[in-house]
């Protein structure tokens, strides 16, 4: 034990003295920190869905069992709806109301609201705010209880109607009708059903497996590739010592226990923040950057162990036996004296050719080939030939760089910039390996983010129509049936817009249905159509049309268009007839400004809340498919989450090793000082050797990952934006000026250590 507990000392006491000893702790640090985190980051994705399952299943609602006394039993009248914010993800609403007897209340309620009151959710109320969302269903009862939400993110919302609820009939045009639930979750008595349960989640979530695949992609295997550097970081010294220990008769438990002692104190380190902050996320809810969602820690509560202890633990035993792997594996080689020729890098220049000629290929490519399966391959052929060249392109750059450099360096004098064009010129290989991980990484990235955006191409168009087109218009579709009176008093509350109805009933021409628009004069006028004495048929609405646009998105067709002139009072009995009479016949209000100033969609909804029973959908031009978007665009900042999080491990690594490397070559450049009558040789040399390359590969890197991703995507705010592009490139940067610098300040210290000796 003594002896065991003397070769741990010299372990550390050789891993503080070496020259890159400090940069091999602080790689093996965050090799093991990022590798306890993506592990419990795994473990966390299977707790979130774990319990939200369990949570859904926990609120799903239940019906009586025929024979078991159904009418008699409690019952609460249920129906689930839907509604979104602004350019936002659609989300429940779900209208309840006392039925018979005991009336089950869903879970995360603690008391009936009142007849005209909603429940709101606390993500529901953030997100809203702008919205004015406390007040849209009505007066605010408060909010949902932990226990009723799948997870603290979920938008949701109960509101229970002013006039009750009755399970008969449908209330709007996918033909939802209220239902009578007798409980909720798997312990009431009764059948569970699970197209009743309220929530978008499940629907919307991908699947775990999915998630998992995204966490091992964009952040196990940085972590591994960090671990693997960081293993092999001042080797050369290692090696030598090895050697030695092995040669005074050393056991390989006696060399393994150094390799653990030099090691043992970084990786021990990380493990224990990384258990740190994962158990930061078991005992508080934490809200992840950039994706705004709130990680439950009720959910990682029932997985604590395996999340704040197992997996640093796990992360801690990987990074020890990498260490010892690499410490103790025999080196093909290493006895050998003859120095290594370069010719290994001849290739680099033949590779460096090809990239171009792959970058074209991915970014014109598919625009030439002919459909349908010629533009994707052309697309994959670039993207996978631009991953293999364009590291050795700027390799190749960087040797031509370090030549006018060095011929610089000659003429003016510059010792520090002389050795760095030198070093590039003569060594690309290495400067190959050293961007090759981030410029793929960034490849990478910005394909994910393009072919995550391709699923929202429909959002997509509808948000480019919605934004060049006329705001002036909505359409507005009572739920329920509704009076006369009650349209009446709704558009009375709208004075500054003009009101038309639009009908659609099936059975016209071949099956088509016949729209037939109702409307006076001042709305027609104001929609650039006739106004007829009393009926008129045109062919389509004119391109020109405020409604041209917006029921592009409908169901209502493009065929012919029937125009009847009908005054308000018309207008209004009609509508409520349409609404009571909705298996034979759909209808929309439609508003339109003449002035065409925007119309407020959220004052509309909470008017219509106010105004007719169970509210009214009110949509402006594309929503729908805005909405449907949107939950595209929400799970894509995953992506790029994770991918910025990898390329800056990556970028880490990248950068150590090129620090490892230039450190290594510190002491023998420890005279220059003196020659050179200064330290600025050092900051010079480690400007070039560590952040040059990694300002090529972040800038070039990022550049051409965008380019080669732009036939893929449209550019639109959901895929590849400006933001990740200057957030890509701004880490692998930021992360070259902070190891530049701590590569100056050793290598200087280095050199100032080594001038007494040389006096």
């Amino acid at each position: 034990m003594t002896l065991a507990r003397r070769l741990l000392a010299v372990g550390r006491v050789a891993g503080r003295r070496t020259e890159a000893g400090g940069v091999r702790f602080v790689a093996l640090f965050l090799a093991t920190l990022v590798l306890g985190l993506s592990l419990g980051s795994l473990v966390a994705v299977h707790a979130v869905y774990a319990g939200k399952e369990e949570r859904r299943a926990a609120r799903t609602p239940v019906a009586a069992t025929e024979g078991a006394g159904k009418q008699g039993a409690d019952a609460t009248a249920w129906l689930v709806l839907t509604d979104s914010l602004d350019g936002e993800r659609r989300f429940s609403v779900v209208y309840v109301s006392p039925l018979r007897g005991d009336a089950p209340l869903p879970p995360g309620l603690d008391r009936w609201p009142e007849p005209g009151e909603a429940v709101l959710s606390p993500e529901l109320r953030r997100a809203g705010a702008g919205e004015d969302i406390d007040h849209r269903y009505g007066r605010l009862a408060g909010t949902i209880g932990a226990e009723g939400l799948d997870e603290p993110s979920e938008w949701l919302a109960y509101v229970r109607p002013r006039d009750g609820l009755s399970p008969d009939r449908a209330v709007d045009n996918t033909g939802a009708v209220a239902e009578a639930v007798t409980g909720f979750g798997p312990s009431a008595a009764g059948h569970m059903v699970p197209g009743w349960e309220p929530g978008q989640a499940g629907r919307n979530d991908k699947s775990a497996w999915m998630f998992q695949a995204v966490v091992l992609g964009l952040l196990v295997l940085p972590a591994v590739v960090l671990l693997v550097v960081a293993a092999r970081t001042g080797a050369h010294t290692r090696d030598r010592r090895t050697a030695l220990v092995a040669a005074l008769g050393g056991r390989r438990l006696d060399r393994a226990l150094i390799a653990v002692g030099e090691a043992g104190l970084g990786a021990a380190l990380g493990a224990v923040i990384s258990a740190a902050a994962v158990g930061a996320a078991v005992l508080h809810d934490v809200r992840i950057p950039h994706t705004d969602y709130v990680l439950s820690a009720s959910h990682l509560r029932a997985y604590g162990w395996a999340a704040a202890v197992l997996a640093p633990l796990a992360a801690f035993l990987i990074v020890l036996a990498t260490v010892l792997l690499a410490d103790l594996a025999p080196r093909r080689g290493a006895s050998g004296t003859r120095p290594r020729g370069t010719s290994r890098s001849a290739w680099l220049p033949r590779l460096a050719v090809l990239c171009p000629l792959s970058i074209l290929l991915a970014v014109y490519g598919p625009g030439l080939a002919p459909p349908p399966v010629l533009p994707m391959l052309s697309s994959w052929a670039g993207t996978v030939g631009t991953v293999l060249t364009l590291p050795a392109a700027l390799a190749t750059v960087t040797a031509l760089a370090g030549n006018l450099l060095t011929r610089r360096a000659r003429a003016r004098g510059l010792p520090g910039t002389l050795i760095a064009g030198r070093r590039s010129s003569t060594h690309p290989g290495a400067t190959a390996r050293l961007v090759s991980g981030v410029s793929v990484a960034l490849i990478v990235l910005m394909q994910t983010v393009a072919w995550q955006g391709i699923f929202g191409s429909q959002a997509t168009e509808a948000r480019q129509i919605s934004v060049r087109m006329d705001h002036g218009v909505a359409s507005v579709g009572a739920r329920g049936a509704v009076s006369a009176s009650a349209v009446a008093g709704f558009l009375a509350r709208v004075p500054e817009a003009q009101a038309v109805l639009l009908t659609s009933r099936g059975g016209g021409p071949e099956g088509r249905y016949v729209t037939t628009l109702y409307g006076d004069c001042a709305a027609l006028t104001a929609l650039r159509l006739p106004c007829p004495a009393r009926e008129s048929r045109v062919a389509g609405f004119p391109e020109e049309s405020s409604l041209a646009d917006l029921f592009r998105w409908t169901s209502y067709g493009h065929g012919a268009l029937q125009i009847r002139r009908a005054d308000t009072a018309a207008l209004t009995e009609r509508a409520a007839s349409a609404s009571a009479d909705r298996d034979r016949e759909m209808s929309a209000l439609a508003l339109v400004r003449p002035d065409r100033r925007p119309l407020s969609v959220p004052a509309l909804k909470r008017l219509s809340h106010e105004v007719f029973p169970l509210g009214a959908v009110v949509g402006a031009p594309g929503e729908d498919e805005v909405t449907v978007g949107a939950v595209n665009r929400d799970q894509g900042r995953w992506s790029a989450l994770f991918g910025t999080i990898g390329i800056a491990v990556l970028a880490l690594t990248a950068g150590l090793s090129a620090m490892a490397e230039f450190l290594r070559q510190g002491r023998a450049l420890a005279p220059l000082s003196v020659l050179t009558g200064g330290l600025r040789v050092f900051r010079t040399s480690a400007a070039w050797a560590v952040l040059a390359p990694l300002a090529l590969a972040g800038t070039a890197g990022t550049a051409v990952a965008a380019a080669i991703a732009a036939p893929i995507t449209s550019s639109d705010e959901s895929h590849i934006t400006g933001g990740l592009i200057l957030s890509s490139a701004g880490v692998v940067l930021a992360v070259g000026v902070l190891l530049w610098a701590w590569a100056s300040r050793v290598a200087v210290r280095q050199a100032r250590a080594w001038r007494p000796s040389g006096d």
